[in-house]
């Protein structure tokens, strides 16, 4: 009955957790986010403010994904080596076989070879002429011939099986230790991922509700700068006189256009779109 109750306990803490962060984020969302989400007759000021809005949701899941650094990709490489090491050491696993086989069929040749040679010297002993004589000679001197040529691809092979099994081993201890990078990799991202992944997945959800207010047009516009500004920065305030993407100067009346919010301003110089200070205060 205890146990039931413990479980029971750590249940609800786990369901007050969840509010709370949902409550925060909620908050969150409340500053930054559009209250409308229809796309409807929508004039040029509620356009600049959902992609204000917009914005600030995609920096904070960029901030979010920041955090994961270079551990999403690391992992991808360290799969893609372990891969290829593991058709390495299969490959040549496989040709180390083949060459133990191989060696097992030279060495029934030599058993054949011998028996042969053993079978011609009994029968030069009853032989009636030299000409028998010099046959079974060379037929003795062939096997004989044979006997060694054998002998010497079995030291070829085991040779070539040592060198082998040389680089099995290292590839397998190294196959091993990139197996333990894996895991702890993969540990480190599983739990910055646990972390983070209600909060993403809240703004992801109010990233598209936003998304919905801008027209299909210029929402591709915005998602073209998005992808080739190296910040993610596709909407900008003017920060002292100035773009806050690329900083340089706006001259005082297209900075007044801005200020007036009837028409969408791009930075003549980054190309990103330009809102006022005030954007998201009325």
């Amino acid at each position: 009955m205890a146990k039931k109750s413990d479980t029971s306990s750590a249940s609800g803490k786990t369901k007050t957790v969840d509010a709370a962060l949902e409550g925060i984020i909620d908050r969150k969302i409340e500053k930054i986010a559009p209250a409308s989400s229809s796309k409807g007759e929508i004039n040029i000021e509620s356009k600049l403010k959902a992609l204000y809005g917009l914005q600030q949701i995609d920096s904070k899941i960029d901030k979010i994904r920041i955090v994961r650094g270079e551990l999403p990709m690391e992992v991808s490489d360290l799969e893609d080596e372990i891969i290829g090491l593991q058709t390495r050491v299969n490959k040549y696993t496989d040709e180390v076989n083949s060459l133990e086989d191989e060696i097992v069929k030279k060495k029934l040749s030599i058993k054949e070879s011998k028996e042969l040679t053993k079978k011609y010297e009994g029968q030069q002993n009853k032989v009636k002429n030299n000409r028998e004589y010099d046959s079974l000679s060379k037929e003795i001197e062939f096997q004989t011939l044979e006997i060694q040529l054998l002998d010497k691809h079995i030291k070829e092979f085991n040779a070539d099986i040592a060198m082998k099994n040389i680089t099995i081993e290292e590839s397998t201890k190294k196959l091993n230790d990139k197996n333990k990078d894996l895991k702890v990799k993969k540990e480190e991202l599983d739990d910055i991922i646990a972390e983070t992944e209600k909060e993403e997945t809240y703004l992801l959800k109010h990233s598209s509700s936003a998304a919905d207010i801008v027209d299909d047009r210029l929402l591709t516009a915005y998602k073209r700068i998005r992808d080739n500004a190296r910040n993610g920065l596709a909407v900008v305030k003017v920060e002292r006189d100035a773009c806050g993407g690329c900083f340089n100067k706006i001259p005082p009346q297209r900075q007044l256009d801005i200020r007036q919010r009837k028409k969408i301003i791009v930075c003549e110089h980054c190309g990103r779109i330009l809102v006022d200070p005030e954007i998201n205060q009325n």
